[in-house]
């Protein structure tokens, strides 16, 4: 390749070449984006589990009183 041939070439592949790296920069920084989002919603996963749980806990708790209270009715009642 001459170096007409090259200094022809070489403008649009420069810009080429920025337009890539300019794509990879925006992908990098979504890749980052996403990643903190999904340490949130990991984060609001956890706390809604837990949230859960203890909300099973609670009505487990409800209904075993209730039953105790039932069991306590005369049954002639």
């Amino acid at each position: 390749m001459t170096e007409r041939c090259f200094s022809l070439y070489s403008g649009p592949m420069n810009d080429d070449f920025e337009a890539l790296e300019h794509k990879i920069e925006q992908v990098i920084a979504l890749v980052a984006q996403l990643r903190a989002e999904n340490e949130v919603l990991r984060n609001q996963m956890a706390t809604a589990e837990a949230e859960r749980l203890h909300l099973r806990q609670t009505l487990t708790a409800a209904r075993e009183r209730l039953e105790g209270l039932v069991d306590k009715i005369p049954e002639d009642a």
